[in-house]
């Protein structure tokens, strides 16, 4: 494949990935105005659990997949990664029904403990062993989609796996609010009913996905099975040896990649037990929860995936850089890297916290928007870290530094862990944030450290442009504030489309402004003028 059809391949899956993220994030605001939060509440009680086994089943094999099959075509071996992914369908379906037993039969005991049997308000364990279970479908499908894209991919052949992405979103989406919609107003049904059916809207996309999937093997068939003619040798690698290999750099990747959904985890099993100690009726606990683990996370991953989408363009030079001994490119990528992760989040995340009520009620609606303008408010800063730290973790990735990465993770769930539960009860629900923050930092400071040592980085130049950020950034949400504030006045925020008009004058305001100041004062062309010429001028 010519490298032409490559970077094609790449952007392809790129857009896939970045259309699919958007949907999921979109989706969320119809779906919480038909559900509302103690839906939202009801929805993550099945869908945090399904994410970690699923990630567990799969253990990220199919990035791994990817990469061996990429690695023996090259030497002119195309039965290995015939022979890695026949056996590789097995193990995955073996690891996905394992998967659905752990979830199905541990439903009733994952909703015990998140929600109080003996509590007549909010939700009732039964709604959430039925939502547990029927998201729990999923898993007998998407581990076997999985390692069908690895495939793929290792045959540089990225239409597949982006299509079916895509696909497989949309399907999904579609499905949740269809039914929940219909279950809710057509036939006037219970909101545990409807919820659990939005839930299996997972297996329903799964099944789509695997269809375009499938679609894909027919039609290139034929050229599979000419490529195992035209091979030139077989290794005829032991199946043990050839899964040691695959593990060794696999789980390390997948485990950093459960970051996020572990954090969760943590939050499922104590924050609504904290809140009730700390005095909280089940409904205001669940509400509080809804909007901190669904809706505000939702809103502050905006801003974080669009700075490491940025930002990941770039890394595959650090792995080239090193391996060659290119310390001077080695430097530029990486202060490149954090330059722009900071440029962009740190903004980002400031807009997000004085702009909180605003955007909440603009876009879930005035129902909670004192909640969740608070939780949002606090959260916003964690935006930051959860750029910097996925970032951070693919830099240790490309100088072979990766047993870092799950280090600091380890180390920052450990801080959750132990701190989670405590900081609810003494600050209450924005507890459970500043235990996110501290675990965060915590993992954050490890893998800056470990960059500094094995790269022998020099931050003196990112710290100089951390305070350039950082000083704009100030002055930006100053004066965003007082503009949403007069606003206000004349747009009286009870009704979403005032909140819609305060959050979009407001937002264009700080945009204005931040990129003046930055222009103008030449950080923005130090730090995107390589992506954008205009602004070294």
């Amino acid at each position: 494949m010519s490298d032409q059809q490559l970077l094609r391949g790449t952007m392809i899956l790129t857009a896939s990935i970045f259309i699919s993220k958007m949907l999921g994030l979109i989706y969320i605001f119809p779906f919480t105005s038909i559900v509302g939060h103690q839906g939202l509440a009801l929805y993550t009680y099945g869908y945090t659990p399904y994410t970690v086994l699923l990630s567990l089943a799969t253990l990220g094999v199919p990035l791994a997949v990817s990469k061996f099959v990429s690695k023996y075509n090259a030497l002119g071996d195309y039965h290995t990664g015939q022979r890695l992914l026949k056996s590789g369908l097995i193990i995955m379906s073996i690891t996905g029904f394992i998967a659905f037993l752990a979830l199905f039969f541990s439903a009733e005991m994952i909703a015990n403990r998140v929600l109080d049997p003996d509590s007549l308000e909010g939700n009732s364990v039964g709604d959430a062993v039925f939502t547990i279970r029927m998201v729990s479908v999923a898993l007998l499908v998407v581990p076997v989609m999985a390692i069908i894209r690895g495939f793929f991919q290792g045959n540089q052949s990225m239409g597949p796996t982006a299509v079916s992405q895509v696909i497989e979103q949309i399907i999904r989406i579609a499905f949740i609010l269809v039914v929940t919609y219909v279950i809710m107003y057509t036939l006037d049904g219970e909101l545990g009913t409807a919820v659990g059916f939005a839930t299996f809207g997972a297996f329903a996309g799964a099944l789509g996905g695997l269809a375009v999937l499938l679609w894909y093997w027919r039609r290139r068939y034929a050229g599979m099975q000419k490529m195992l003619e035209e091979s030139t040798v077989d290794h005829k690698i032991p199946l043990t040896k050839m899964y040691r290999e695959l593990f060794r750099y696999a789980i390390p990747l997948s485990f950093v990649g459960l970051a996020i959904p572990l954090y969760q985890t943590i939050d499922l099993w104590t924050f609504n037990p904290a809140m009730r100690d700390a005095g909280f009726v089940q409904p205001i606990a669940e509400t509080y929860y809804a909007s901190f683990t669904q809706s505000t996370h939702k809103l502050i991953l905006i801003p974080v995936s669009i700075a490491t989408a940025m930002s990941l363009t770039i890394l595959p030079t650090i792995t080239s850089a090193y391996t060659n001994g290119d310390t001077d490119r080695l430097q530029r990528t990486i202060t490149q890297t954090y330059q722009i992760i900071l440029f962009l989040t740190i903004p980002a995340a400031a807009g997000l916290m004085v702009l909180s009520e605003p955007a909440y009620a603009a876009l879930f609606g005035l129902g909670e928007v004192s909640i969740g303008g608070e939780m949002l408010r606090t959260y916003a800063p964690v935006a930051v870290f959860f750029a910097v730290f996925a970032v951070t973790a693919s830099l240790l990735q490309g100088i072979n530094q990766q047993k870092f990465a799950v280090i600091a993770l380890v180390a920052g769930l450990l801080f959750k862990v132990l701190f989670n539960s405590l900081f609810i009860q003494w600050f209450g629900p924005q507890g459970g944030v500043f235990a996110t923050l501290g675990g965060y930092m915590l993992s954050v400071t490890v893998n800056v450290w470990a960059i500094g040592k094995y790269a022998q980085f020099d931050y003196s130049i990112i710290f100089r442009r951390l305070r350039q950020i950082v000083m704009y950034t100030v002055i930006m949400a100053a004066v965003v504030l007082y503009i949403a504030f007069g606003l206000e006045r004349f747009f009286p925020m009870d009704n979403r489309w005032n909140a819609g008009i305060i959050l979009g004058l407001s937002i264009g305001t700080g945009i204005i402004i931040y990129l003046n100041l930055t222009v103008r004062s030449g950080l923005a062309g130090r730090v995107l003028g390589h992506r954008f010429a205009v602004l070294k001028k």
